[in-house]
């Protein structure tokens, strides 16, 4: 009988959370986070196609800060291009080093090395880890249990969608897992910076993306060129310009950093984890690619993760009789 009640204390069971239903400010940062999610799952999804259709990871990227740094520019004009909007620019320098060209290249060298497995792990994983740990160390924003349970969860439905190929590798993967690492970190750090300078969602879009286009679009034109942008198809042009420059370079940076305003660093960090789940799913129409079904039980880990991470279930402990 003892045993029994030591067993029943310790028993933490998931139980559906009643602040999901109240209509309050973090019902709208859990909204903006799903929606940048989503997005991004958009932009790995149609990034794959357009690879497969023979463009590069380098035009991909001229069209996501060509065509976010022509939309933003005008709101950077009218708001101080100089002081880039009040920010201040070695601040503006700092978030475009961290989440701009470099952010990208960094990213995606990791894949010269490691499989694609690894990259859908480990580059969540430490975005997700890397800005909670942040935002405890430079804002005082103590992680929950819940929250900490809930990550946990998310990653371990990463690994189950990354399957068998998360256990491959070469001598050369630890240098694409560990690139795959640095990008993760980079997204982290411009979280917590974000929340701890108090910078404005779209003027941290905009400031991000005229920077990055400055520096990157004309290096592309003229030591790559745009022969393979000028050759595809325009169909596929102009998808490409829609997801990866206005709604991933754009609406999705905008919904994220409103997100972290609202929910902080902390709970935010969740969402980005979320992406290769998403970029599966809405990869199916586009890709034609059918997730299996260990790729559909590491889905419903890490929705289920999301969901206790971000307080949508509770986890309580059963009342004694």
């Amino acid at each position: 009988m003892v045993m029994s009640t030591s067993l029943s204390t310790l028993a933490v069971p998931i139980v559906p959370s009643r602040v999901a239903l109240r209509d309050r400010p973090e019902v709208r940062g859990f909204t903006l986070g799903l929606l940048a999610a989503s997005i991004w799952g958009s932009y790995l999804a149609m990034a794959r196609a357009g690879v497969s259709a023979g463009l590069h990871a380098t035009d991909i990227a001229a069209i996501r800060y060509g065509v976010a740094g022509l939309i933003m520019l005008p709101w950077l004009l009218r708001h101080g291009i100089v002081g880039m909007a009040g920010m201040g620019m070695t601040n503006a320098a700092v978030l475009t080093l961290l989440v701009g060209p470099l952010f990208v290249i960094t990213g995606v060298s990791g894949y010269s090395f490691a499989p694609l497995a690894h990259g859908a792990v480990i580059q969540p994983a430490a975005l997700t880890l890397g800005s909670i740990g942040l935002a405890f160390l430079v804002l005082g924003d103590r992680p929950t249990i819940a929250r900490v349970v809930g990550v946990a969860i998310i990653i371990a439905g990463l690994a189950v969608i990354a399957g068998p190929g998360l256990m491959t590798g070469t001598a050369l993967t630890p240098v694409g897992d560990l690139l795959f690492a640095a990008a993760g970190l980079m997204w982290a750090v411009f979280t917590v910076l974000n929340r701890r300078w108090g910078v404005s969602p779209v003027a941290g879009t905009a400031v991000v993306s005229v920077l990055s286009a400055a520096v990157y679009v004309p290096g592309y034109v003229l030591v790559i060129g745009a022969d393979r942008l000028l050759a595809a198809p325009l169909p596929m042009l102009a998808a490409q310009i829609l997801v990866q420059g206005v709604l991933s370079g754009v609406v999705a940076v905008i919904a994220f950093s409103k997100a972290v305003q609202i929910l902080g660093a902390g709970r935010a960090a969740v969402f980005p984890a979320l992406v290769p789940a998403v970029a599966i799913l809405i990869g199916m129409p586009i890709t034609g690619e059918v997730p299996n079904s260990l790729q559909l039980a590491g889905l419903g880990l890490v929705s289920t993760g999301l969901l206790v991470a971000i307080g949508l279930i509770a986890l309580r402990k059963p009342r004694l009789p």
